[in-house]
């Protein structure tokens, strides 16, 4: 059951978290620029040492479309991808938590060195203005109070996973 369950969930996830990319993208012409240069290649997001308690999560393979977006090619694409982005899971906590900083995360990119420059260039610049979205839907005073709460909400998370992680160095 807990399989048929995944099976559900892990797509409507990848779908969602694929929306939001590109909305990030769409919102900085230069990315989207730098991306269409690479139409039609392949990127495989694997996450490493993800913990055997949690369920295992497939490798997210996308394609780059010709506006420079990007699109999920399914659970079922196995063939080799022309970029392999490969990101330390061993605490997700941490990764989230460093995620909701704004800190982007370590990668190990492996494949088409032009694609992999452009990735490189998109992890270190691109950046989500939640607050501009949310101005958009409630206005600016609204959104620059629900920006702080997301902010120190981002600072307690992140206090969290630094002392889960550093927990097993002072018990010892």
């Amino acid at each position: 059951m807990l399989a048929n369950l995944q099976g559900l969930l892990v797509p409507a996830v990848i779908e969602r978290l694929v929306l939001v990319i590109n909305h990030v993208l769409s919102s900085e012409p230069a990315a989207m620029s730098r991306l269409a240069s690479h139409k039609g290649r392949s990127i495989a997001l694997e996450l490493q040492q993800w913990p055997s308690l949690l369920p295992r999560l497939p490798t997210l393979k996308l394609r780059v479309t010709p506006p420079g977006l990007l699109e999920w090619c399914g659970l079922g694409d196995d063939g080799p991808a022309d970029l392999a982005v490969r990101v330390d899971a061993a605490n997700p906590a941490l990764l989230f938590a460093r995620a909701l900083a704004g800190e982007p995360p370590r990668l190990d990119i492996a494949g088409d060195a032009a694609l992999a420059t452009d990735i490189q260039w998109l992890v270190d610049n691109l950046r989500w203005d939640v607050e501009a979205d949310l101005d958009r839907l409630f206005g600016p005073v609204v959104a620059r109070q629900l920006g702080q709460l997301g902010s120190a909400l981002a600072r307690g998370l992140r206090r969290v996973a630094k002392v889960a992680v550093d927990w097993p160095a002072r018990t010892t």
